[in-house]
C-alpha cells in the first residue's frame, strides 16, 4: 500500500511542472499569438511551445540534479523516463552488424537530423515511402543508440513499423555470458572504424499505433506490448538467413511489466536477452 501511495504521489509530482507551464502558458503566451494568428494558430503555437520546449526543458533540468539511477535492464528517453527493454544482443563488428540485419531484411535508419525528419513528416502525410526513417533517440548510460534498423509495415497505419537499437559494448569471451562480464564501450568515434567484434545490445520494439504523453501532451508512438515477440523474430530471420551459429539466453531479470511513458502505454518482457553469435565468414 505504501509503495502503491508514494508512485502515485511521484507520479502525480510530473504533473505539476506541467500544469505550471500551462498556466503561464495561457495567461502570457496565447494572448500573443492570439493577438498576431487566427486562432488555431494560436492554440497550436502555443500547445507547441508549452508541450516541446517548456515542459521537456524544465524536465531535463530536473534530470541533471536527480539522474535516474536503474540496472541496464531497458533504456530510456531523453527525459530520463522508461522506454524499450534490452532483450538481444548481437556479437559482430559494426559493418558485420550491418550486413546480417540487411540480409535479414532490415533496412538500416537514417540519422536523427533535420533534412531526414522533415522527410519522415512528408512522408507520413503525403503517404511516401521511406524504409530509412530516423527513429527517435533512446539512451542507455546517457548515450543514444549508436545504430537503429527498422521494417516498415505497410497499411497498417501512419509510421508502423518494427525497430530495433543497438549500443555497443565490450564483453568477456573467454567464460560463459554474463551480466558482469558486458562492459560499456565509451569510445563512440572508435566503433565506426572498430574490426573487433563488439556485442551490441538492442531494444527490439513494434510501432502500433500513435499516443499522447502522459507528462507533457506530445504525440509519439504506441509501441506493442509484447517485446518478446519482436526479439524472437530478429532471430528467426537471422536463423532463416543462414547466418547464425548459436543462441543463448541471458537472464536480466524476472519476467517484469514495464509502464512507459505514452498515455495507457505499457511493455511486458520475460526478463531475457537472448544473445546471436553469427557463423564465422567463409573465405
Amino acid at each position: 500500500m505504501i509503495h502503491h501511495s508514494a508512485r502515485f504521489l511521484k507520479r502525480f509530482a510530473v504533473l505539476i511542472p506541467g500544469i505550471i507551464i500551462a498556466y503561464f502558458s495561457v495567461r502570457d503566451i496565447f494572448p500573443y499569438f492570439e493577438n498576431h494568428l487566427p486562432l488555431g494558430l494560436a492554440i497550436l503555437a502555443t500547445y507547441a511551445i508549452g508541450a516541446y520546449v517548456l515542459v521537456p526543458a524544465l524536465i531535463r533540468l530536473v534530470r541533471i540534479f536527480r539522474p535516474v539511477d536503474h540496472l541496464p535492464l531497458y533504456c530510456v528517453t531523453p527525459d530520463g523516463f522508461a522506454s524499450d527493454p534490452l532483450n538481444i544482443g548481437i556479437i559482430a563488428t559494426r559493418r558485420e552488424l550491418i550486413e546480417v540485419m540487411e540480409k535479414a531484411g532490415w533496412y538500416m535508419a537514417d540519422p536523427h537530423r533535420g533534412q531526414y525528419l522533415v522527410r519522415h513528416v512528408l512522408s507520413i502525410v503525403l503517404g511516401w515511402s521511406y524504409p530509412h526513417a530516423p527513429v527517435s533517440n533512446l539512451y542507455l548510460f546517457g548515450r543514444k543508440q549508436d545504430i537503429a534498423f527498422e521494417i516498415p509495415i505497410e497499411g497498417t497505419g501512419a509510421g508502423n513499423r518494427h525497430h530495433v537499437r543497438f549500443w555497443a559494448t565490450t564483453y568477456e569471451d573467454k567464460k560463459r555470458l554474463t551480466v558482469r562480464g558486458i562492459h560499456w564501450h565509451h569510445r563512440r568515434a572508435h566503433i565506426q572504424q572498430s574490426d573487433s567484434d563488439l556485442l551490441w545490445v538492442g531494444a527490439a520494439s513494434l510501432d502500433s499505433g500513435i499516443a499522447p504523453i502522459k507528462h507533457n501532451l506530445q504525440i509519439t508512438h504506441m509501441i506493442h506490448p509484447d517485446t518478446n515477440r519482436e526479439r524472437e523474430m530478429i532471430v528467426k530471420q537471422l536463423r532463416n538467413a543462414k547466418l547464425v551459429e548459436k543462441t543463448e539466453s541471458l537472464k536480466l531479470e524476472n519476467p517484469y511489466k514495464l509502464t512507459n511513458r505514452a498515455f495507457l502505454g505499457h511493455l511486458q518482457t520475460d526478463g531475457k536477452m537472448t544473445i546471436v553469435r553469427l557463423k564465422p565468414k567463409k573465405l
